[in-house]
């Protein structure tokens, strides 16, 4: 059986402060109704400086098989960003014990979604382990995403974020 994202999970609906004004399914907030809802991004660096991205199963609903922040998910209904946060580190690459450094909210556009972004960075010297979420990862130097920038290699929101916080 084909994996896949599950339509009927239900999400927090936020205002740009990131105050909850409701709840809508994954296949509403995904379907073009753009509705605003919240998600946490999570950039891990090893001591090297070189930053880790995911790649994304061919089976997502938004952006398969494109290279993508270390952490990325969504805040489930009743939930805090900072245990989404931690929730999706440990479930993703089982990370755990981490400092979440705060890199600040913004709301990320596209034809099929609006998402509140709360980006975080962090710096550890353990190996991430991808978990069967994700199709794989490793470090990438800045020099190697400079190059891929552009490319279709990267998802559309990495690059944005990338450039906004890095660039």
């Amino acid at each position: 059986m084909k994996r896949k994202d599950n339509s009927e999970e239900i999400f927090p609906v936020v205002d740009e402060s990131g105050k909850v004004t409701g709840s809508a399914t994954r296949g509403e907030c995904h379907g073009g109704s753009r509705l605003l809802h919240p998600v946490v991004h999570l950039h891990v660096f090893d001591t090297s400086g070189r930053l880790y991205l995911q790649r994304r199963p061919d089976w997502k609903d938004i952006q398969p098989g494109k290279w993508d922040t270390a952490v990325g998910g969504h805040v489930d209904y009743g939930e805090d960003v900072e245990s989404a946060l931690r929730r999706e580190a440990r479930e993703e690459l089982g990370l755990e014990g981490f400092d979440a450094r705060p890199l600040g909210s913004y709301v990320f556009e596209s034809a099929r979604e609006r998402e509140l972004v709360n980006a975080f960075s962090c710096v550890t010297d353990v190996a991430p382990c991808p978990s069967d979420e994700l199709d794989g990862g490793r470090f990438w130097t800045t020099e190697e995403i400079a190059a891929n920038i552009g490319k279709g290699v990267f998802t559309p929101n990495f690059e944005s974020e990338y450039r906004r916080l890095f660039g």
